[in-house]
């Protein structure tokens, strides 16, 4: 007997061998994976050591003003309470996936008023008649993980968070740079303002010289009317320059959560904002710095994990289920000890025939995946040519303001030499209109390159990374 029985259970597992090669659901043949770029492969120096930013960078510029406002918009914008929010609904589904991982228990209790009919499989004392089925009960179900897909499931779940806590940061990144712009902005808008009440004082001399001329019988009504002509035209541009400059206050106002008026006194001075030096050329970590290239390769990271769930589902699943517990007809004899009930058990299921189902899921995981590194690729490429652009910029606006500064010490040096020859029936007055033009276009362009150049500061800053650093390295591609 036990011969013939050993005999049956060797041909039991035959049988199942042969299923498993002859008939089970086996993985598809799979294209090789996009390649992921390198530091290498985009040009970047290996050689490039540049000191990391600092996470508040805004800092650098030294204005205490800047610093309370940058702090106050990280902490209240809702654009940020967005990105956390959804932060911790990305933690929460990691943390719903470990616990697949671990037995899962439940408690029931069932109490049904049924009526058994007569001509069932039910004895004569219970068909025909109405009772309580009462069940109570303690169940576990258990999946034993032997071949990862738990495990990978976990790893997806926890790249998607990593990816979140990433664009979390992105987000603080981008609203902290838009406040240093729109304050530089100010700053510069300001410093026109200046220029242009120096103007019309300026104006204001002139005209009282030609004033002076004309009563003497110098000049004509025409010079007059021309140097009058200057004053309205100097106080409609500060007009302009005021409407741009509440346009401006009103901005940041609304970045900082504050009302449109409580920074109607914001009178920022460009020349404390000085551009710190700046690097030659992109470093090679910037692919660990900027918060979008770590999202990215976080989300390549969890889509391979994703294949790797695709790939386990070709392989059984194995579970331990045990429940304990009482079943009765009727209440009354609920938990008496002939009511108990009690199991245990492994339960295995092994796909053999699903149309190709899994397959097809595979294949879409292995597009996803492809479609993640593709996608962190052109994150890298966008990164190093957006800081590229801006320590190129950078370069320029540093070569323009040196040439700017040597212009205007020539058109000042012009415009006072025009007056005074004016002044001593030497020159005439268009020759003092257009030294007075030169020199406020000198004035104007050397306000726009101080605020170009600390604009450029800030978005060097941003294409660095803002102080992010990468917590977890990308994982090689099978």
């Amino acid at each position: 007997m036990n011969a013939s029985l050993h005999f049956c259970a060797l041909l039991a597992r035959a049988a199942i061998g042969a299923l498993w090669l002859a008939g089970c659901a086996l993985p598809a043949h799979l294209p090789p994976p996009v390649a992921r770029l390198g530091a290498s492969e985009v040009g970047l120096p290996t050689d490039a050591a540049v000191t990391p930013v600092e996470q508040d960078w805004w800092r650098i510029f030294s204005d205490p003003a800047l610093d309370a406002l940058v702090g106050k918009a990280v902490k209240d914008n809702p654009s940020l309470a967005i990105a956390d929010a959804r932060l911790r609904r990305a933690n929460a589904i990691a943390e719903r996936v470990d616990a697949e991982d671990w037995p899962q228990i439940t408690a029931r209790f069932d109490d049904t008023r049924q009526r058994f009919p007569e001509h069932a499989l039910f004895p004569p004392t219970i068909g025909g008649t109405t009772q309580n089925l009462a069940t109570t009960q303690l169940a576990m179900n258990w999946e034993l993980d032997f071949f990862g897909r738990n495990r990978a499931a976990l790893d997806a779940a926890l790249g998607t968070a990593r990816a979140a806590q990433a664009d979390a940061s992105m987000a603080r990144l981008l609203l902290s740079a838009q406040v240093v712009r729109t304050y530089v902005q100010l700053a510069r808008l300001v410093a026109l303002r200046e220029v242009a009440e120096r103007s019309l004082s300026q104006r204001s001399e002139v005209l009282a010289l030609v004033q002076r001329r004309t009563g003497a019988g110098l000049d004509t009504a025409v010079e007059l009317q021309q140097a009058a002509g200057a004053i309205p035209d100097g106080r409609q541009s500060i007009e302009v320059i005021d409407e741009q400059i509440a346009a401006r206050r009103h901005a940041l106002a609304a970045l900082t959560v504050q009302p449109a008026a409580a920074l109607a006194s914001l009178q920022p001075h460009i020349a404390q904002l000085q551009p710190q030096p700046l690097p030659a050329s992109v470093p090679a970590d910037l692919l660990g710095r900027r918060a979008d290239i770590d999202a990215a390769r976080q989300r390549a990271e969890a889509a391979m994990r994703d294949l790797d769930v695709a790939h386990a589902d070709f392989y059984p699943s194995v579970n331990l289920v045990a429940f304990a517990g009482f079943n009765a007809l009727g209440l009354d004899r609920l938990f008496e000890n002939g009511s108990r009930s009690i199991g245990a058990g492994p339960a295995v299921r092994l796909p053999i025939f699903d149309a190709g189902r899994l397959r097809a899921s595979q294949r879409a995981r292995a597009a996803d995946l492809d479609a993640a590194i593709a996608a962190y690729n052109g994150t890298v490429l966008e990164a190093v040519r957006d800081a590229s652009d801006q320590i190129s910029a950078l370069q320029s606006v540093d070569r323009q303001r040196e040439e700017q500064t040597r212009a205007q010490a020539f058109a000042e040096r012009a415009y006072r030499l025009a007056v005074q020859r004016y002044d001593a029936g030497l020159g005439s007055y268009l020759v003092v209109l257009t030294a007075e033009s030169s020199v406020l276009a000198q004035r104007r362009a050397r306000a726009e390159l101080q605020a170009r150049a600390l604009d450029c500061q800030a978005e060097l800053m941003r294409s660095l990374g803002g102080g992010y650093v990468a917590a977890v390295a990308m994982a090689p591609v099978r």
